[in-house]
């Protein structure tokens, strides 16, 4: 191991962390910090895009910014060093920052940390390499580096290990998963590299039989603005796909030659649930909530899936099995700056009509307001897209992989419909459903899009049926 020198221990380099399970590259949108300008531990030095989502990142130390590594738009890979800081400022002239190439990241001062493990390591977003505040277990005869070396190397080999404050590890995407689903985090069996608490497993806990499919982003996404200048007079402009909408068309065209679609559609009267909504506006147990035909949709979809409940699954290609889901993780598909993405409401089924008109307005709002975690779009179990907002009658939209089903909600217009006999101007929409027909037959998809259509035209179903 090559030892640090006291001069080149006054910095620290922050690597660009896992930002969402698997990921393996990001890039940096934004820089808030340039070289000279002081920062604190937490603050937020950069904007990262992923294949999922933009996080902004925070340094885990204080000092001052000695150099930035990649400029903004650069694709960088995880592990990456994307800044070094100066932890000990005005204590002599700046050398040369240690080139990441060296694969040696230099220690603070006064702080005895193990050699970090050849190989890519757990790395916990905002926070870098776990350090020695978690809880391991050392070897005999492991040689501790730093300034405390021979006191710490005497404690270790005298009793084995070394004992230290214990903390599950997990990133933050995977604890917001876990307080979402109530599930304690000291109570989950890790799995991940380095005993990382990984998404799997907190879904494992929550629900053990469930084989949890990997993240899916949105069916559709708006084309991003192009990154290179087009010439006034081109005839074309060419837009580099990466980030969102490469995952998203990988997503896709995986789905798509996948899982063998089906689409069924039903046309329907929707006049009584428009009055409904208009009754709930007014309902005092639903002030300061939004509410919209969506609501209404979403819980009919709900009811559903409860008289249905072989739709809300999955198929798992490796085992051959057919995996079926006991809890509802609604998708929503939301409009946004970087285009439509998909979050999910956890557990709707358990939701009450006002809980779930709370949480999808604050879901719609997060979303666009460009703050959506990756762990709010991972685990959906079934997705409704609402093409309507935008004057579209209906489509065919692609599963997201892991999903069986998705409904897509076409406009809502005054028609002319046959009504207790006569011909009179009602409300009507178009409602389609995809479904993967490896686990979802004819019948079953026929069943749900018709009780869903049922609830639209007569919504006192809402109480009789559920």
């Amino acid at each position: 191991m090559t030892t640090m020198t006291e001069t080149s221990a006054r910095f620290r380099e922050f690597k660009m962390p896992d930002v969402g399970e698997g990921l393996t590259e990001a890039e940096i949108l934004k820089w808030f910090v340039q070289p000279g300008d002081t920062v604190t531990d937490g603050q937020v030095v950069c904007e990262v895009e992923t294949a999922k989502a933009a996080v902004e990142l925070p340094i885990p130390f204080d000092g001052v910014v000695h150099e930035l590594r990649f400029p903004e738009g650069t694709t960088v890979d995880v592990g990456e060093v994307i800044i070094a800081v100066d932890v000990a400022p005005g204590s002599g002239d700046a050398p040369a920052v240690p080139e990441a190439a060296a694969g040696v990241a230099p220690e603070p001062v006064a702080k005895a940390e193990p050699e970090a493990p050849k190989g890519r390591q757990p790395v916990l977003v905002g926070y870098g390499v776990a350090e020695a505040s978690t809880k391991r277990r050392a070897r005999k005869g492991v040689e501790v580096p730093g300034p405390a070396a021979a006191a710490i190397q005497a404690e270790i080999n005298g009793h084995g290990a070394a004992v230290v404050e214990s903390r599950p590890l997990a990133k933050p995407p995977v604890r917001k998963l876990a307080k979402d689903l109530g599930i304690d985090l000291a109570t989950v069996t890790p799995t991940g590299e380095g005993g990382v608490i990984t998404r799997e497993d907190v879904h494992a806990a929550a629900a053990p039989a469930a084989v949890v499919a990997p993240a899916a982003p949105a069916p559709v996404v708006t084309p991003a603005a192009p990154t290179v200048e087009t010439v006034q007079g081109a005839r074309e402009t060419r837009i580099p796909v990466k980030g969102v909408r490469k995952a998203i068309a990988q997503a896709m065209v995986g789905s798509a030659f996948t899982a063998p679609h089906v689409t069924e559609f039903v046309t329907v009267d929707v006049t009584r649930t428009m009055k409904l909504v208009a009754e709930l506006k007014e309902d005092k147990d639903l002030a300061g909530v939004r509410v919209n035909p969506l609501l209404i949709i979403a819980k009919a979809l709900l009811v559903a899936i409860k008289r249905n409940p072989d739709v809300n699954a999955a198929w798992d290609e490796a085992n051959q099995e057919i995996v079926q889901k006991h809890y509802v993780n609604l998708g929503i598909a939301a409009a946004t700056p970087r285009g439509l993405i998909v979050p999910n409401i956890k557990d709707a089924h358990d939701k009450t009509l006002p809980q779930l008109a709370a949480a999808l307005g604050e879901l719609v709002s997060t979303a666009r307001e460009g703050r959506t975690s990756p762990a709010a779009m991972a685990g959906g179990t079934v997705t409704i897209t609402n093409v309507g907002v935008f004057g579209v009658d209906t489509g065919t939209p692609i599963l997201n992989p892991g999903e069986s089903a998705i409904l897509a909600v076409g406009s809502i217009k005054l028609q002319p419909w046959v009504h207790k006999g006569k011909v009179k101007p009602r409300q009507v929409t178009t409602l389609a459903l995809s479904f993967d027909h490896r686990l979802v037959d004819g019948e079953l998809g026929s069943k749900v899009l018709a009780d869903v259509a049922a609830i639209l035209e007569q919504p006192k179903r809402l109480i009789t049926w559920a």
